[in-house]
């Protein structure tokens, strides 16, 4: 499949490699990342094994944000439970706090359930708030936290959200801990940086990897119809592989799924797909359409080699 036309500048994340946001990559731009960069094989038919640099399963995480309705979302599970969806695929949708129960009471077991946020501690006095254990009481396996609307819209730092983080893990969920830029930290070469800080404050408290899926979602291309491009993103990857390898454990950086979100569609899911550094997508408007969310699920097929 083809790429979408609109892709965001290419900038190194190391340093600024042009103040122009149309010039093309510079020449020691690709001399710097071609030796990093594992890019697999053309597909070839009858593959069997899947090419990821995370242990596990392809993951695929949709976030329906604060966007549906009762009809609506009763609607978008029945595709979702209709749809045919590879079997080495782990799938998961995060509906609103208050669908959470309708989807969790309709949806086929085949995709597990997630909450787009959580509280940093025990229920109680906290308007507004919703508890792991309010979570887990109806069927959520997984929190998405750390997300940049989280972030720059309501103001969350790094160090609560490690901390959320921490007392979900504790408490048994899963969480899909998102990472990523500014369009203005893009240009200014402090990718790596701000996402290694982002990173260090869920290293510095989790209690264990194990449950814990790193997203990489630069804020420039959530919503905005840009989409890093098959080298950008696996650039991020290949430098957060390596950071969990220095800072926490090889195991831990060889085991850890790195998915990638930011503007994924059935479009573009294919071509992203195909690198090794990424292990699945979190996926925003595209997961409110059943059919184009199983594409992508189902994008799986293109990073499937010969045994």
């Amino acid at each position: 499949m083809s790429m979408v036309s609109t892709y965001c500048p290419h900038f190194s994340g190391l340093r600024r490699s042009s103040p122009n946001l149309h010039n093309a990559p510079s020449q020691s731009f690709l001399q710097h990342f071609s030796s990093q960069l594992r890019l697999p094989s053309s597909p070839k038919p009858c593959r069997a094994v899947i090419a990821m640099s995370g242990s596990g399963k392809f993951f695929v995480g949709g976030n329906w944000k604060c966007n549906g309705t009762k009809d609506s979302i009763t609607k978008l599970v029945s595709d979702l439970n209709s749809a045919k969806l590879e079997s080495d695929v782990d799938v998961v949708v995060a509906p609103p706090f208050v669908y959470l129960d309708q989807v969790t009471s309709l949806l086929t077991d085949r995709i597990e359930v997630s909450a787009q946020n959580s509280w940093i501690r025990k229920g109680g006095a906290f308007t507004g708030e919703i508890s792991v254990e309010q979570l887990k009481d109806i069927g959520c396996k997984w929190v998405i936290l750390g997300h940049s609307e989280r972030r720059h819209v309501i103001g969350e730092d790094d160090q609560f959200i490690g901390k959320k983080a921490a007392f979900a893990l504790n408490e048994g969920l899963g969480v899909i801990a998102c990472i990523g830029e500014l369009l203005e930290e893009r240009e200014a070469g402090k990718t790596f940086d701000v996402c290694f800080q982002q990173l260090k404050a869920f290293a510095d408290v989790v209690p264990s990897w194990d449950n814990i899926v790193i997203a990489y979602e630069p804020v420039w291309a959530i919503g905005t119809g840009k989409v890093a491009t098959p080298q950008q993103a696996p650039e991020v990857h290949v430098a957060v592989r390596d950071w969990l390898k220095k800072n926490v454990s090889e195991e831990v950086a060889s085991k850890t799924r790195i998915i990638y979100g930011g503007s994924v569609n059935g479009s573009n899911c294919g071509e992203l797909a195909k690198e090794e550094d990424i292990d699945g997508f979190l996926v925003g408007g595209a997961s409110l359409k059943g059919p184009e969310f199983a594409t992508i699920v189902n994008s799986v097929t293109t990073k499937k080699v010969a045994a």
